[in-house]
């Protein structure tokens, strides 16, 4: 099983990713495994999937509050720092990182940022944030072989060899250690984060809200450079970025520790496979043993007696955890809802990979979102420099700026509500549709050379980008199917992440061909965006309609089936 649809399996809700929003879509995605599970069924996936896993009732309440607890603190302290590099950068320029790269002018002119300076700072971000969608793939191989633990040590070794980097980077000018630090800094937080979704099997009936919390957690992590900045600002810059990544070092610390004390070693059991539990359980047969027939009568009825209160004891605790019959009931019409209100749901379903990858579904979902984290990796790197040359202000570049600082991590956690609702109600192409709206519209506000066009324009970007990556999400799972998603959604993230090498050069080109006038590279990349998004919607609205016509004659097929077998059941009698 790939590391995506291990993930999506763990209740029925699925929310992933940037691999942030993985990331928040995996808490919709989740569900469909559940009652869908003719794909792959959990008897399939031991089959090469060795790793042991216990039933969440064997462990303490208490024991399983603390790990999802830590989980989510792990998550909001290391999982997508790199992200909050805007925050990071005007610290970077305060301690004089790469200023050697400046010429003579540009240090007698009194520059704040030069040229040379701003590139290498701008690729010290593209670098990382490329180095978290590419090794998506390579840790949730290893997040499958190995399990959440391995991932979790390897994680805290990552971000553990970041912080002396980066820590020593600081203090010995002579070492560049700033690329390879950020690129340690972006493995670490993925090796936290994509095994961090498991813990939802921890409390199965509750598993949406805590894999919606650890995906607020991601977002929120963006934040921590934020608190360092404030804390630097307001002494002084007394407390020096080597002091204050020296001390980071007690982040993957105490992860390490955790996983050999808090953390359990094995993974629980998918919501899945409890309700397989459940209905061994239910099967009263399992009372009756042949082994019976050597026994006395009182000895077969004792045995018995215990067997069946053994059975029923089991039978409580799982419902305990996966609700009861009702419940589960009511779980599977919601899920039957939501599938028909995609309008899309089994779109490529029972294709192979590379048949799915050749159709117009995956090629244009794939341009809009290499367009997209293109952009949105373009704008985080360098939003202060765009509005100090719209603006013609330094001050209104920086009070911008630091509005972006606190909105970026704040944006997906307020977001998460709304975008679940609109993940459940709307068709996908109407949340596409959407999607081409929120683009076009930061497209126009972003070029607009006014400050409160400037608050608008940072607002829709911190709210489209948690909203993009679930929608991506989304639409993979119900388009693709879980048989292929790992491959097809990690190949979309991958190849995304790689074409976001293109960033310095984008940058670059900003610099000397527009003379570093954001608005001409922004206004191309929403336009194109706007084409290929408008393509993509008015392409899965005409698909959409014959999968459902498609769905409406299967269902009547199947409908005149079992009224046949009822007809003949009734004349003839059952078989």
């Amino acid at each position: 099983m790939s590391l995506i649809q291990r993930v999506t399996s763990i209740d029925g809700q699925d929310r992933e990713s940037n691999y942030g929003g993985t990331v928040r879509s995996v808490r919709r995605v989740i569900s469909y495994d559940a009652f869908h599970p003719t794909e792959e069924t959990p008897q399939q996936d031991h089959a090469h999937h060795p790793l042991h896993t216990v039933t969440a009732y064997k462990v303490a309440t208490a024991k399983r509050l603390a790990q999802v607890v830590f989980t989510v603190l792990a998550c909001w302290l290391a999982s997508g720092i790199v992200f909050g590099f805007a925050a990071l950068k005007p610290v970077l320029v305060d301690a004089g990182v790469y200023r050697e790269m400046c010429t003579a002018d540009e240090i007698a002119e009194g520059v704040d940022v030069c040229y040379e300076q701003d590139l290498r700072l701008n690729f010290f971000f593209a670098i990382a944030s490329t180095t978290c969608n590419v090794s998506a793939l390579p840790v949730g191989t290893i997040l499958d072989r190995y399990g959440p633990r391995v991932c979790a040590v390897l994680g805290s070794f990552f971000l553990a060899a970041g912080s002396l980097l980066m820590g020593y980077a600081f203090q010995i000018p002579e070492f560049d250690g700033f690329v390879p630090a950020n690129i340690c800094f972006a493995l670490g937080g993925t090796f936290i984060f994509l095994p961090s979704f498991q813990i939802a099997n921890a409390f199965p009936k509750y598993s949406g809200t805590i894999v919606a919390t650890v995906t607020g957690a991601f977002d929120a992590s963006a934040a921590v450079f934020l608190f360092y900045r404030l804390a630097y600002q307001s002494s002084g810059g007394s407390l020096t970025p080597q002091k204050f990544f020296f001390g980071y070092l007690a982040v993957p610390v105490l992860i390490f520790i955790a996983q050999f004390t808090i953390m359990s070693p094995d993974n629980y059991k998918t919501r899945p496979e409890l309700e397989q539990k459940l209905e061994k359980a239910e099967d009263v047969h399992g009372d009756v043993h042949s082994s019976d027939d050597d026994l006395s009568d009182d000895e077969v009825r004792r045995l018995r007696r215990g067997r069946r209160e053994h059975r029923e004891s089991k039978i409580a605790e799982l419902d305990k955890l996966i609700g009861d019959k009702d419940e589960r009931a009511q779980r599977e019409e919601q899920e039957q809802a939501r599938h028909q209100a995609s309008g899309v749901w089994g779109a490529l379903h029972g294709k192979t990979a590379v048949e799915q990858m050749l159709t117009p579904w995956f090629i244009l979902m794939t341009g809009l979102t290499v367009l997209q984290m293109l952009r949105m990796n373009y704008f985080i790197a360098t939003i202060r420099g765009q509005y100090e040359y719209m603006l013609g202000s330094e001050a209104a570049s920086i009070q911008i700026n630091t509005f972006f600082d606190i909105v970026l991590p704040l944006g997906g956690v307020l977001a998460t509500p709304v975008i679940g609702i609109l993940l459940d109600s709307v068709s996908t192409a109407t949340l596409l549709a959407i999607l081409v709206a929120f683009i076009t519209t930061i497209g126009i506000f972003g070029s607009l050379p006014f400050m409160w066009a400037g608050y608008i324009n940072v607002i829709l970007f911190c709210l489209l980008r948690p909203l993009y990556y679930s929608a991506m999400s989304d639409y993979a799972a119900k388009v693709f199917g879980f048989a292929t998603f790992g491959r097809v959604y990690g190949t979309i993230i991958c190849f995304s992440g790689l074409v976001n090498l293109f960033q310095p050069a984008i940058d670059a080109m900003s610099h000397d061909v527009f003379h570093n006038n954001p608005t001409p590279v922004n206004a191309f990349l929403a336009g194109l965006a706007f084409v290929i998004g408008t393509v993509l919607v008015v392409y899965v609205r005409v698909q959409g309609r014959k999968v459902m016509k498609e769905h409406a004659i299967e269902d009547a097929e199947t409908e005149s089936i079992l009224q046949s077998i009822a007809e003949d059941e009734s004349e003839y009698g059952t078989f």
